[in-house]
């Protein structure tokens, strides 16, 4: 399989404060790997680095064979690459759903209007939010916001999909048809980095599950090894706590 996205001895501090230490994993093309900790573990701001809304200390990010932090420059266009799904949903509240879903075509991917309302439609179908087209974000629940939003980040047809605790903000009646779509596109084959507390779902979607704490990577492997076989006490303390 192709690596999609390779990290390697990255790092990242926030003054004194060393909050991912030599971290290296990598994500390959239509893999789901889940980021599990407890929090301030690091598991965010990983994520975050990844999209470079946080700038590593150190390190490489390797996207298809190029070091992104080389290469600066293009830090628009890679982000291109990479569909951000945020734990606020961080929607425009001006704008309708339509709307919403089509801005980013048009403006980064330069698509046609047309075009970029015939790709918003077949995505907000896909999460089951066709029928509001025409609301605007006020109008809506956290779950339908958050549906919406993983539509907008799917329009910009992304190498992979980034989830930043997707259902932490939702009520819990809520979470169940976000993970609904999410689990969708995994059927589908989509690449996704998935930072989430929920481990049944983290165990039911995920080709490789990665246990962070304070900044480093204790251990990876499939659900069932880290899940219900963990060689760390540090995995093992954190999962009796969790599954408590």
């Amino acid at each position: 399989m192709e690596t999609v996205i390779d990290i390697k001895h990255l790092s990242k501090s926030f003054g004194s404060n060393e909050v991912l230490k030599d971290v290296n994993f990598e994500v390959k093309k239509g893999e789901v790997v889940t980021l599990i900790g407890s929090s301030g573990s690091g598991k965010s701001t990983l994520l975050r680095c990844v999209n470079l809304l946080e700038t590593p200390n150190g390190g490489e990010i390797i996207y298809k064979g190029n070091d992104i932090l080389k290469e600066m420059k293009n830090v628009e266009q890679y982000r291109t690459h990479l569909g951000m799904v945020f734990q606020q949903f961080n929607l425009f509240n001006n704008l309708t759903v339509l709307d919403n879903c089509i801005v980013g075509q048009v403006k980064v991917l330069k698509r046609s209007k047309a075009e970029a309302i015939k790709v918003a439609e077949e995505y907000l179908q896909l999460v089951g939010m066709e029928a509001y087209v025409n609301a605007r974000p006020r109008q809506l629940s956290g779950g339908q916001k958050q549906r919406v939003a993983i539509a907008r980040a799917l329009c910009m047809n992304p190498d992979v999909m980034l989830f930043d605790e997707p259902t932490s903000a939702l009520d819990p009646e809520m979470v169940g048809e976000v993970l609904k779509v999410m689990r969708k596109l995994a059927d589908d084959g989509n690449t996704m980095l998935i930072v989430t507390h929920e481990m049944q779902f983290a165990r039911e979607v995920s080709d490789r599950i990665v246990f962070m704490d304070k900044g480093v990577i204790v251990e990876q492997g499939t659900p069932d090894e880290v899940l219900l076989n963990p060689q760390h006490d540090r995995t093992k303390a954190f999962l009796q706590r969790t599954f408590a």
